[in-house]
C-alpha cells in the first residue's frame, strides 16, 4: 500500500505540473498579445500632437483644456469632432483644447486690436468695428489651420493609397489572408507615409477588438475623410457578398485610382495656362511695352522739343 500510495502521489504531481506548465504557457500568451496591442497604439498615436510627451510639458494645455471646457461645457459637437479625427487629433480632449485656443486668441486679438486703434483718430463706431474685426480674425485662425491639416492630411493618404492597394493585392495574390495582409502593409508603409500607416494600424487594431473588416474600413474612412477609401470599402463588400477575387478587386481599384490622379494632375496643368495669365498681364506685358515702346517714346519726345 505504502509503494501504490507513492505512485498515485507521483501521478497527482504530474498532472499538477503539466497543469501549472500549460497554465504559464497561456498567461504568457496572452501578456505577449497585450504589449503587441500596447506597442500598435502606441505607433498609432505617434503623430499625434496631443499625446502623453505633451501632456506632460506643463500646465498651458491643461489651462486651454479648462478654457474650452467652461465655454463648450464640456460637450464637443459632432461635426468638430469629425473634423479634428480627419485632421489627426484623436485624443478626447483635444476639441476642448481647440476651443480654449479660440478663445484665446480672440482676447489676444481684442486686446493687440484695442492697443493699435484706441490712439487713432478715428470715430467710435470706426473703432469698435476694427477692434471686433480683429479678435474675430483671431478667433477664426484655428479654423484655416484645421482646414489646412485636414486637407494635408487627406492629400498625403490620396497620394500613397494606390501604392497600399498594389502592396495588398500581392500578400493577398501570395497567398496571405486580407487581415494578415493589412497588417502587413500598415508596417511596410510606415516608411512611406506614416499618416497612412496609422490610418490602417488603427483600423487593424479595431478589427483585433472584433469589430468586422467592413465596418473597421468604413471607420476609417470616415476618420480620414477620404472619398476612396469609402469606395474600396464599398468593393470589398461587393467583393465578400459575391465571392469574387479579392487580388483583381484590388488590381482594378488602384488602377482606378491611379487613372482619376493622372485625370486630376491633367486638368490642373491644363488651368495652368488660364492662371498665368494673370500675372502675366500684370507684371510682364508692362514690362515687355517699356522694353519695346520706350526708346520709340523717348525719341519721340526728343523730337518734339
Amino acid at each position: 500500500m505504502g509503494f501504490l500510495g507513492i505512485e498515485i502521489a507521483i501521478a497527482i504531481l504530474a498532472f499538477a505540473a503539466v497543469l501549472l506548465i500549460g497554465f504559464s504557457i497561456i498567461l504568457y500568451r496572452s501578456y505577449k498579445e497585450k504589449k503587441s496591442i500596447e506597442v500598435r497604439m502606441v505607433g498609432v498615436f505617434d503623430d499625434d500632437p496631443f499625446s502623453e510627451k505633451t501632456e506632460k510639458q506643463g500646465g498651458i494645455l491643461k489651462l486651454l483644456e479648462k478654457i474650452g471646457n467652461v465655454a463648450s461645457h464640456s460637450r464637443a459637437s459632432a461635426s468638430l469632432w469629425e473634423q479634428m479625427i480627419q485632421a489627426g487629433f484623436l485624443h478626447p480632449y483635444a476639441p476642448a483644447i481647440y476651443t480654449g485656443v479660440k478663445i484665446l486668441l480672440f482676447i489676444i486679438g481684442f486686446l493687440l486690436a484695442t492697443i493699435l486703434v484706441i490712439p487713432s483718430e478715428m470715430i467710435f463706431s470706426s473703432k469698435m468695428t476694427t477692434i471686433f474685426l480683429g479678435a474675430t480674425a483671431c478667433f477664426f485662425l484655428p479654423n484655416f489651420f484645421l482646414l489646412l491639416q485636414m486637407k494635408k492630411r487627406h492629400d498625403e493618404i490620396y497620394r500613397h493609397l494606390p501604392e497600399a492597394v498594389d502592396l495588398l493585392e500581392i500578400c493577398v495574390s501570395s497567398g496571405l489572408g486580407l487581415d494578415m495582409a493589412w497588417n502587413i502593409v500598415a508596417d511596410e508603409i510606415r516608411q512611406v507615409s506614416k499618416v497612412l500607416a496609422g490610418a490602417m494600424s488603427l483600423t487593424d487594431f479595431e478589427m483585433h477588438l472584433g469589430v468586422t473588416r467592413i465596418d473597421a474600413m468604413k471607420h476609417m474612412a470616415e476618420r480620414t475623410g477620404v472619398a476612396e477609401l469609402k469606395s474600396l470599402a464599398a468593393i470589398l463588400i461587393q467583393t465578400d457578398r459575391f465571392g469574387t477575387s479579392i487580388a483583381e478587386t484590388l488590381q482594378i481599384f488602384a488602377e482606378s485610382v491611379r487613372e482619376e490622379r493622372s485625370f486630376g494632375a491633367q486638368e490642373t496643368a491644363e488651368k495652368m495656362s488660364v492662371k498665368m495669365l494673370f500675372p502675366m498681364i500684370l507684371f510682364i506685358f508692362p514690362a515687355v511695352l517699356i522694353v519695346l515702346i520706350g526708346p520709340a517714346v523717348i525719341s519721340l519726345g526728343e523730337a518734339l522739343q
